[in-house]
């Protein structure tokens, strides 16, 4: 039997921003397909700060909107951090595009409202996760264009059920879009889970070694990306 054939658990998040370390989540939406169906879980959050107005223009929350109707948060990431740190112990597969995003924006969100972050339930890393942008990328590395999940859905030829940056729908196309890579590729399927993350792991760093060396070589200012994937240990942390 492989990882296949499930059970496999979607994220994805909606924030205040792209700096993980400060940014917030607006929306979260957990998704489990299982042999039983597909069954989700969505979260609205009131941030706590101003959403500025371009995140707004992407995922259509508004500040007034989410501090009249949005969650607490810190109840709404323990309910996230719970269900996303049983299913890793259970051995389910959590399936995030652009994983790193979303894990290490969480556990900077746990932090910030003193939970425990991920490791520190698990005792050791979140894992394991499959990031169907790695995939891609590490599988198909010649094909040119750009790479966001509304470009994997038209590649792989996914119609999304909604609107993107709706969080459920894209966990949905992400889901989607992981299983189109798979009929693609289908030796990923033949991995263990352990296999295919350390397979991610690497072909990421891989990735962001050869952008980064790219950078370099034009000139460009700034720090580059990261080659940590999925998940970053903060300094000092004991597991």
């Amino acid at each position: 039997m492989s990882w296949t054939d499930g059970p496999l658990l979607g994220f994805d998040t909606e924030t205040t921003g792209i700096d993980v370390d400060n940014d917030r989540i607006v929306t979260a939406a957990l998704v489990r397909r299982d042999e039983t169906g597909t069954h989700i879980r969505n979260w609205l959050i009131n941030p706590g700060v101003d959403i500025p107005q371009a995140a707004a223009d992407i995922h259509g929350i508004s500040t007034d909107h989410a501090r009249r109707h949005g969650s607490k948060p810190k109840q709404a990431l323990e309910e996230i951090a719970t269900e996303l740190a049983q299913a890793f112990r259970d051995g389910v597969p959590v399936v995030a595009y652009n994983a790193t995003f979303d894990l290490c924006l969480l556990d900077a969100e746990l932090r910030r409202h003193r939970l425990r972050t991920l490791p520190e339930r698990l005792y050791n890393e979140a894992r394991p996760v499959i990031d169907p942008l790695v995939l891609d990328r590490a599988e198909d590395q010649l094909r040119r264009g750009k790479r966001k999940l509304v470009d994997l859905c038209g590649f792989y030829e996914v119609v999304e059920s909604g609107a993107l940056h709706t969080a459920d729908v894209d966990v949905v196309a992400t889901l989607d879009v992981l299983e189109r890579i798979v009929g693609r590729f289908p030796h990923l399927a033949s991995l263990d889970l352990d296999t295919l993350h350390e397979y991610q792991s690497a072909a990421h760093q891989a990735w962001a070694e050869g952008l980064n060396a790219w950078r370099l070589e034009q000139g460009l200012d700034g720090p580059g990306v990261s080659d940590v994937w999925p998940t970053r240990q903060p300094v000092g942390t004991l597991w």
